[in-house]
């Protein structure tokens, strides 16, 4: 062929040429963003079984060393319980519960807990300005500086205390914390696999400690507004 034929037949080669190239490299593209997916998911998939595993296994001592003082994050009667009964044994000179609904009173929690009315009075702090684990390390931060405290027990469920020593140890400067975890259910051998309830709430936990995580990075914190850069800087 000659003449406006020809061009306009080697025009349309290069175009197939060009199309075919563009369809590869989509191809490649589509192909490697789904290997990433797949080994995202892998690892998200891995660290929750490591998560899970490493909670499970979580147990309370039996006899824990003394502290200078004990910390209880609220969530539920047992761990008020426990940190009511190190302190009455003295492994702690003193308590904060921290995270107290703002409407409960000192007289309520000490019915409530069966605590006696003669130690709720000296020896136990109550902290109603925290909402969540952010706001449970910061208000026990100002409390351990003020009081200079050099080793503290920290009390709460198995699920909830890698989260709760990683936002404290960012806030806590040179204090020592001693965990003590609350178990509530046996989920040793793989239990929490059968019971729906115990993988939920470690699954949900397992979130919240990735974003936990996330924050060291990049130093995020939920406000009314949605989302602000956080004031306290990780150590």
């Amino acid at each position: 062929m000659n003449g406006p034929d020809s061009i306009e037949s080697t025009a349309t080669a290069f175009a197939d040429r060009a199309g075919k190239r563009g369809n590869g490299r989509l191809r490649l593209a589509l192909r490697a963003a789904a290997l990433a997916f797949v080994a995202a998911a892998a690892l998200f998939a891995g660290g929750f079984g490591w998560f899970a595993n490493h909670v499970s296994h979580l147990a309370t001592p039996e006899n824990p060393e003394k502290a200078d003082a004990i910390i209880v994050l609220t969530g539920g009667i047992s761990r008020l319980d426990a940190a009511l009964n190190l302190l009455e044994t003295g492994k702690g000179k003193r308590l904060l519960i921290s995270g107290v609904h703002p409407s409960a009173t000192r007289r309520q929690l000490q019915i409530a807990t069966g605590g006696d009315k003669a130690l709720f009075s000296c020896c136990i702090d109550i902290d109603h300005a925290a909402l969540d684990t952010i706001g449970n390390a910061e208000e026990s931060a100002k409390w351990v500086e003020s009081h200079a405290y050099g080793t503290v027990i920290l009390v709460t469920n198995n699920y909830h205390m890698p989260r709760s020593l990683l936002e404290m140890g960012r806030l806590l400067g040179n204090a020592r914390l001693e965990p003590y975890p609350v178990v509530n259910s046996n989920l040793e051998n793989g239990g929490w696999l059968t019971k729906p309830e115990a993988l939920r709430v470690l699954f949900t936990e397992y979130n919240k400690y990735l974003l936990a995580l996330a924050r060291g990075i990049v130093p995020v914190r939920p406000t009314a507004d949605g989302i602000a850069l956080a004031t306290a800087s990780a150590r």
